[in-house]
């Protein structure tokens, strides 16, 4: 009876490792990965519902509200051909000029919130060294005075591709983004010496990310902020 009850229980292992196996499937190390944002990070996969991509990148921080479309992408990779974009897309398969736009958009929000935030870490690692030092000293200068800035993201109403080149092996891409924003300084008291806590302005930015095209890295970092001649 003691090695009936051994081969019993023995076949019902068996039986519960075919059924999860059925359940759940095999891992061959050929399946195809979820889409990455702009700095290689894995997201969600596209079957996610709207909004779910950017609440699952943003960290639950109460400092960016999104507008309720927020969470879908309705900008579009620019329609314009450019050879720089082919040549980004041959050097790397994984390439698409959406999930960019995708990715680029979520570097936007995590930016502005960490420089208003004055959180040089988080800085550091989506910035290239040049525009880390600018950023970090604008935020030493800020303390300096004991001054504090709230940024709030409204939203973001465009982001698209407005230029792209490739020098030696690195590609730079340069987005355009929309946004509508608050953004007010308190003093050490908390009084509001710059900025309307009740105006929403909106703002015009060329931002340019850089990749070394072959390096097994898969981050882009922002490498320059202009404001457009355009922009009123």
């Amino acid at each position: 009876m003691q090695y009936f009850d051994i081969i019993l229980f023995a076949l019902i292992a068996v039986f519960l490792i075919l059924r999860l196996r059925s359940v759940l499937g095999r891992k061959t190390g050929n399946e195809k990965q979820g889409p990455t944002d702009v700095f290689g990070r894995r997201t969600h996969d596209d079957t996610s519902g709207p909004g779910q991509k950017e609440a699952a990148a943003s960290s639950g921080d109460d400092n960016v509200y999104r507008l309720p479309d927020s969470g879908r992408s309705n900008e579009t990779a620019n329609p314009v051909s450019k050879p720089a974009l082919t040549q980004i897309q041959l050097a790397d398969k994984s390439f698409s000029q959406q999930d960019f736009l995708n990715g680029a958009r979520m570097a936007f929000e995590m930016i502005v919130e960490s420089f208003a935030k004055g959180d040089k870490d988080t800085l550091k690692s989506l910035l290239s060294t040049e525009v880390y030092k600018n950023f970090a000293t604008a935020i030493d200068d800020r303390a300096s005075r004991d001054e504090h800035e709230e940024t709030t993201l409204v939203g973001i109403k465009t982001a698209e591709i407005h230029d792209a080149t490739v020098e030696g092996r690195t590609a730079y891409i340069t987005i355009k983004f929309v946004s509508e924003e608050v953004s007010i300084v308190r003093n050490k008291a908390g009084d509001v010496i710059s900025g309307d806590p009740n105006n929403v302005i909106e703002a015009e930015d060329l931002w340019t990310f850089a990749r070394n095209l072959e390096s097994s890295d898969p981050n882009w970092q922002l490498v320059a902020t202009e404001i457009p001649d355009d922009a009123s």
